[in-house]
């Protein structure tokens, strides 16, 4: 590998960091200027923004005829969505969750879950299953948007009540604030794909195989715009947009990112044994355990946070080893899934009881 390749890693890096700050504070300004909540907008604008390298890699690859690498990018996506993203957000500063995700949008991203899971069983993914996941996905952006403008409406009219009527933004401001948005993309997106291509030619450079790459590189890679993302928002006390960046890019992903790639493959996308039986229950495992965390007094703790980024670093080790054939994969599998697991599930369901107890006091 020569110097510019990590020069324009380094780079990438920076412009990741760079492109999340400006686009967390565009979208945070544009919310309170048209009084759309900054989950909404969490949700929508900096989620499918964000998500635009997963776009672009599942889109490539599904036109190049490999539908199973767009599938995989999107799965390994949404678990470093979960588990690292939230995880690493946490860690930074405890996340609080508003209740629309609770009772919303972390249910329909357990629902589209289910949905690809059972679209899949028949060992394959075709054109009309996606073009019923994209129709779901548009009715769920339009209700979204609607939902928040009729619930910002009496908080506007008494906040006018109150205060006198504020005035309307020039169009230099929202223009500035247009601006600061799409740049943020752009360096969101250009950074990742400079990023990812030195982390995949660092891989190659130490002999690891193509198979460890797709599971681990590029979907982390490509969901790196929603890290930077999520952690500057929740460094910058906009947490709503930490947490809802995650929740809607993984839907995102799932009703518009699979949904297209399957649309545009020439080919049905074909799902394999071992996806099917491991890595979407796995997606949709890690989606279920958002709930008790989410319910937990609607915050997301530091020690919850760890938990998610110990399981994300104990799936990729998974993955590592079971690529390598690693004369340890046995005791490794042995003590994530009897010990680790079971104690994970009993601690998540007392956390759910606890809370289902308090809310019913």
């Amino acid at each position: 590998m020569d110097t510019w390749s990590l020069i324009r890693g380094v780079v990438g890096l920076v412009f990741l960091v760079g492109g999340a700050d400006l686009l967390v504070r565009g979208a945070s300004s544009l919310a309170q200027r048209f009084g759309v909540s900054a989950l909404v907008v969490g949700l929508t604008v900096v989620a499918f923004g964000t998500s635009a390298p997963e776009l672009a890699v599942s889109l490539q690859g599904a036109v190049g005829g490999r539908g199973d690498i767009a599938l995989g990018n999107v799965l390994g996506s949404n678990l470093f969505n979960i588990l690292m993203i939230l995880g690493l957000s946490a860690l930074f500063a405890p996340l609080v969750v508003a209740q629309q995700l609770v009772r919303k949008e972390v249910p329909l991203m357990i629902g589209a879950t289910v949905v690809v899971l059972l679209m899949a069983l028949d060992g394959q993914l075709a054109a009309w299953e996606g073009i019923v996941l994209f129709g779901s996905f548009g009715f769920y952006t339009l209700y979204t948007i609607r939902q928040s403008r009729k619930t910002s409406a009496p908080v506007e009219q008494e906040y006018e009540e109150e205060f006198g009527r504020e005035p309307k933004p020039g169009a230099a401001a929202i223009a500035l604030e247009v601006g600061l948005v799409i740049v943020g993309l752009a360096l969101l997106v250009l950074g990742s794909q400079w990023f990812v291509g030195t982390a995949v030619g660092l891989a190659k450079l130490f002999e690891v195989s193509d198979l460890v790459i797709s599971l681990t590189i590029v979907a982390a890679g490509t969901s790196l715009p929603e890290l930077a993302t999520s952690v500057m928002a929740s460094l910058r006390g906009e947490r709503d947009i930490a947490v809802g960046n995650v929740v809607g890019s993984n839907l995102f992903n799932l009703l518009s990112v699979l949904a297209l790639t399957t649309i545009f493959s020439p080919d049905p996308i074909a799902v394999s044994p071992g996806v099917l039986a491991f890595d979407l229950p796995l997606v949709l495992v890690a989606s279920l355990a958002c709930l008790p965390v989410f319910f937990s007094g609607h915050v997301i703790d530091r020690w919850e946070g760890a938990v998610f980024v110990a399981y994300y670093v104990a799936y990729t080790t998974y993955l590592v080893l079971a690529a390598t054939e690693h004369a340890a994969l046995d005791f490794f599998s042995l003590a994530v899934m009897g010990f680790l697991v079971p104690i994970t599930v009993i601690t998540l369901a007392v956390i759910l009881v606890r809370s289902l107890r308090k809310s019913g006091d």
